[in-house]
């Protein structure tokens, strides 16, 4: 899967603090499985269309 974070977004997001290089991967693989749970979530539901009530 490709990279799901702006790293610059990120960074600025978090202002004021420093970030080790290896956070932005661990933050896409949790965004990655935060999107695939809202997927099948959406899926059980028989709909195709993902919802906000699906997070």
């Amino acid at each position: 899967m490709s990279d799901l974070i702006v790293k610059a977004a990120v960074k600025e997001g978090l202002d004021g603090q420093n970030v080790a290089a290896d956070f932005y991967d661990a933050l896409d693989e949790e965004v990655a499985e935060l999107l695939e749970d809202a997927a099948r979530r959406a899926a059980a539901n028989d709909r195709k269309t993902v919802q906000p009530r699906d997070l």
